[in-house]
């Protein structure tokens, strides 16, 4: 019965709900003066699109699925990793804590 689950509204944006809770926690640890962790935070949730995007079918991914299943893994770990290692890389200015 698991593909009864998927075929359901919920259960078919379930991978786009994850993804927007590991976002909005990001947006709250930014809110919070702990801007670092929130980008970083933000990133780790483009990389988990990029995984979730390869382990579901493309009916199961819901809003996730923008073009072909290996662009968008392709672009959301890319952007992932890009927005991480900016984030870490980042050196005094007004950001600097």
């Amino acid at each position: 019965m698991p593909e009864q689950r998927w075929r359901s509204a919920a259960g078919q944006h379930l991978p786009f709900a994850l993804v927007l809770g590991v976002t909005l926690l990001g947006l709250v640890r930014i809110v919070q003066y702990h801007w670092r962790q929130g980008v970083v935070l933000i990133g780790i949730a483009l990389l988990l699109a990029a995984l979730l995007r390869v382990l579901v079918t493309d009916e199961q991914a819901g809003l996730i699925a923008i073009r072909g299943r290996g662009v968008d893994a392709l672009l959301y770990s890319g952007l992932g990793m890009a927005v991480i290692v900016v984030a870490m890389t980042i050196t005094g200015g007004p950001f600097s804590r």
